[in-house]
């Protein structure tokens, strides 16, 4: 009836506890009933209904571990438990797949099949903690249900025969599901719900026995109608008075973010060939036996088999390096012995930090194991290990007290204004994040801070953040231009020429091609060079023999290994391993030597006598790295080295997205093309929501106007009605776009004790990498070069031009915010109704650490630093207007019909084709049917 997709789910039966079950396998990340495969996150729920221990489990890619749900206990509603990643077998269980629902569920009660009152509350799958008010019961606010669950709630009610009967609803993906019935249940503590249970036993009575009063007297409460209005809340601001005043008329209506990641761990990839027997079979047992097919190898069951045949393989004892024969032999064998370390290292696996490709490279004819004919079988392999960019602890907590920043500065109300907001459902926000791990544990971090959370991040990650890679992940679309740009860049500075092409001038050096490079750039690449060795030969000394000798030292008798999995939710350093001289996080010195090792020989080919200057972004993460978490290793000259990786890094990283203005906005309308889409539908949705809702407003305002002088019942029913289908109207106009397929809240603005329920703010929060900040900021500074946009000047003055050519780097933790603001006072043709707001940061800053004062001291101590504050991009009074806005980024942008329908949920088949069927059947396992119809008795 709906076209609503049925969840999967499949039980599990155990006649005793412990009992093996041919039909279940578990496996890392999922487990399999009759064949069904149920991926985490997944659900496990009792059987036994009095058992409302419900447990879901994490998937490795987000951390892992299990959140337990209980009935509330105190202010707990639920606990994380890190180190649990087995599901029971102590009894029978139902499994589904997990299904987000931005963190809060809704509670719906019926009176009657004609009349369902909803309300939402923080889901307990968050973080466990339960918001209560100062009577101690649970905050909840009445929201609006849509027309669909209003005849879902109609049909539970009519198909269990329960007149008053409360049922629980989630939202994923624009759909909603009832996920559990309970029967005899009603609102304890709201008004509103009394005040219409009173109305409705009211009509069953004069139905039943005065039908000819029953359509004359009106729906509403005679005390009711007379009630004064509440007064508005002071909230309007100005934002943030970076660009100016505008007077107190202006609302914020929507807040778009697009931020880096946090501080990470250098990336880092092993390459080389194998031929050994153990790995080659390896290969053949993941890919299904095909001898010319690659292998990714990801979970922890793969990752355990390749470690076990590395560590087969990896020689007791060194080999000589006498001949070139011998030379091979020993950089083969110590590229094994990197390989074990990588994976012996963190204490679990995890395939969001490591991942190894086989991929065959030379084959032979060999008989087969029946001895009927011959068959191919690889003989040769390249094996390619990537890990690395993991966040550190001083990325969490730089993400966290960023979104804490934001929930402080960038709403309304000194601090309390946003959790105002979303508590009361008037909050419209979405997490988007790329595929990759640091970018979305940044993102679970900032959430963490902004919506004032407790607990892990995993819990959070899974509840809160979407998943995008298509629209935040990847260079593919530029990677022929940004190849020619690196190409260009490394004859420039090899050759030390100025054969550039000078488009700019002395007054705009942003201008000018190769903006930024150093002019003697050449000349410092032999220093770089110098010290990368200098560096490398202490690093070597550190980490000689680590795996054999350091290993019987006291230090690893007494640091037991860096768990990357309980460190994820972690924002303190491991101040064991620094006071045991050991590298900070996971990495030993046998790694930190192969990290610097790889460093020095792909920087310059000494048998080529050749410079690689796509290594020098490289060399500064490595500086910038050991410099924050290292210090206390006391590396002689890598203070040096940072400053000439940092001036070179500074010119060669902004050169890479293009090396002059029109390359620049080419490779960055390519790469963020789906983005900049996304951000104008966000813009646009937000300005046709708010012109919705002053509509409304405005025609209320006539109604009561009017109604001063004379109540009209049927007015007051006209208008009532206006509110309800504008309030729902929003959530399907949204869902109906196929952009822009999200969960939406709505505040049922009577009975909410808010004094102003239209109020309404949409957040969208883009996490993301380097190359999608520098593109995105590219299109802002410098789409007024485009053919089509001749002659209009630019979205970014020149003072912030100016800056952001002096600025360089756009370092972790780096921002850009679009905020759009609604004048109420004009009118709503008016061009000036609604502005937008352009601020940027330049992230983490690592000035402060050259300080010699107490802030210096303990930055180094707490291996982090501070997160600059916004800059403005326009000039003080400016005002940029949404349809200029728009007219300036539309001819870089992602068409909305360019984007794909929503799909179904993964693990969804299947739809209700009459859904009150399938309700009617699963009433007959109702308990009451035992008793006869109660009929809500």
């Amino acid at each position: 009836m709906f076209g609503i997709p049925v969840p999967r789910y499949a039980c599990v039966n155990r006649e005793v506890p412990y009992q093996e079950l041919d039909y279940f396998v578990e496996e890392d990340d999922f487990v399999e009933v009759h064949g069904n495969r149920f991926c985490k996150p997944l659900v496990e729920k009792p059987v036994n209904g009095d058992d409302h221990r419900i447990m879901i489990y994490y998937p490795s890619s987000a951390g892992g571990g299990m959140k337990e749900l209980f009935r509330k206990v105190g202010n707990r509603s639920s606990e994380f438990h890190p180190e649990v990643r087995r599901v029971r077998r102590e009894g029978s269980y139902i499994y589904e797949e997990f299904m987000p629902t931005g963190g809060t569920d809704v509670k719906v009660y019926t009176v009657g099949p004609e009349y369902a009152h909803a309300e939402a509350r923080k889901s307990p799958v968050v973080d466990g903690v339960v918001m209560r008010n100062p009577d101690g019961k649970e905050v909840r606010y009445p929201v609006l249900l849509t027309p669909v669950e209003k005849q879902m709630a109609r049909e539970v009610c009519i198909a269990f025969r329960q007149a008053v009967c409360g049922f629980d609803l989630l939202r994923c993906e624009g759909r909603s599901y009832v996920c559990d019935v309970n029967g005899w249940s009603f609102v304890k503590n709201s008004y509103k719900y009394y005040d219409d249970a009173a109305c409705v036993l009211r009509k069953i009575f004069l139905d039943a026995k005065a039908p000819h009063l029953s359509s004359t007297i009106p729906p509403t409460l005679p005390w009711k109608v007379n009630e004064p209005v509440q007064p508005s809340e002071g909230l309007t601001r100005q934002g943030s008075g970076l660009i100016g005043t505008f007077g107190q008329s202006e609302e914020l209506r929507s807040v778009i973010a697009i931020i880096r990641h946090g501080d990470r761990t250098p990336k880092q990839k092993v390459k080389f060939k194998v031929t050994e027997e153990k790995l080659l079979n390896l290969m053949l047992k993941y890919n299904g036996g095909r001898p010319r097919s690659e292998t990714k190898l990801k979970s922890a069951v793969q990752l355990q088999d390749l470690l076990d045949a590395t560590r087969a393989l990896v020689p007791r004892t060194r080999p000589g390096r006498g001949s070139d024969s011998e030379a091979e032999d020993f950089e083969h064998a110590e590229k094994l012995r990197q390989v074990k370390a990588v994976l012996e290292e963190g204490g679990h696996f995890s395939g969001i930090y490591r991942k190894v490709q086989l991929k065959p490279l030379k084959w032979v004819m060999v008989p087969k194991s029946n001895g009927e004919g011959e068959e191919e079988r690889p003989v040769e392999a390249l094996m390619v290990l990537k890990y690395g960019g993991v966040l550190t602890h001083a990325g969490r907590k730089q993400a966290e007290e960023l979104g804490r920043y934001f929930r402080n500065n960038i709403y309304p109300g000194e601090g309390t204004g946003l959790l105002r907001l979303h508590s009361t459902y008037r909050h419209d926000l979405k997490i988007y994040s790329s595929d990759e791990g640091r970018v979305q544990m940044s993102a679970a971090a900032f959430a963490k801070g902004l919506l004032d959370l407790e607990g892990q991040l995993t819990p959070i990650l899974v509840s809160l953040v979407s998943k995008d890679s298509s629209m935040l992940d990847g260079l593919a679309n530029a990677s022929i231009e940004i190849k020619e740009a690196k190409a260009r860049l490394n004859d420039v500075i090899i050759s030390g020429s100025k054969t550039l092409h000078n488009s700019g001038s002395a007054e705009k050096p942003w201008m000018v091609d190769g903006a930024g490079l150093p002019p003697n750039a050449s000349e410092l690449l032999p220093k770089l060079v110098k010290l990368t060795k200098r560096v490398t030969e202490q690093v070597k000394l550190l980490a000689k023999d680590e795996d054999e000798e350091l290993a019987e030292t006291s230090s690893y008798d007494v640091i037991p290994p860096y768990d990357q999995a309980k460190a994820l939710g972690k924002t303190n350093i491991d101040v064991d391993r620094i006071a045991a001289g050991l590298p900070c996080g996971s990495e030993g010195f046998l790694l930190m030597f192969a990290r610097w090792r790889k460093l020095e020989r792909d920087l310059y080919n000494e048998r080529k006598d050749r410079y690689d200057i796509t290594q020098i972004p490289d060399v500064y993460d490595s500086c910038k790295y050991d410099r924050l978490h290292n210090s206390h290793l006391n590396l002689e000259g890598l203070g040096e080295l940072f400053e000439f990786a940092q001036l070179l890094a500074d010119g060669v990283i902004p050169n890479e997205y293009g090396i002059n203005p029109k390359q620049k906005l080419k490779i960055g309308s390519k790469i963020a093309r789906r983005l900049l889409g996304k951000i104008l539908i966000d813009l646009r949705n937000t300005r046709e929501e708010a012109l919705s809702v002053a509509d409304l407003k405005s025609c209320e305002d006539h109604h009561s106007a009017v109604n001063k002088t004379g109540s009209d019942p049927k007015l007051n029913a006209r208008s009532e009605d206006l509110r309800k289908s504008s309030f729902t109207s929003v959530k399907s106009t949204d869902q109906d776009d196929d952009e822009d397929k999200e969960t939406k809240y709505r505040l049922d603005p009577k009975y909410a004790n808010v004094r102003t329920p239209e109020r309404h703010v949409r957040t969208r929060l883009y996490f993301t990498s380097e190359s999608h900040i520098h593109s995105l900021m590219n299109v802002l500074r410098y789409c007024n070069l485009d053919e089509s946009l001749h002659g209009e000047a630019s979205l970014v003055c020149d003072n912030a031009l100016d800056r952001l050519f002096k600025t360089k780097e756009l370092d972790y933790m780096s921002y850009i915010v679009l905020r759009m603001f609604e004048n109420t006072e004009v009118a709503l043709e008016d061009p000036k109704k609604f502005r937008i707001e352009m601020t940027f940061s330049r992230g983490a800053d690592l000035s402060p650490l050259e300080k010699n004062d107490k802030d210096a001291a303990s930055w180094h101590q707490e291996h982090t630093v501070p997160i600059m504050g916004p800059e403005r991009l326009q000039e003080v009074g400016s005002y940029l207007t949404w349809e200029n806005m728009e007219k300036m980024i539309h001819p870089f942008a992602m068409p909305a019909e360019d984007f794909p329908p929503p799909s179904i949920p993964q693990g969804f088949s299947g739809y209700f084709s009459k859904s009150a069927a399938v309700l009617e059947r699963l009433a007959n396992l109702w308990p009451f049917h035992k008793y006869g119809n109660t009929n809500g008795k």
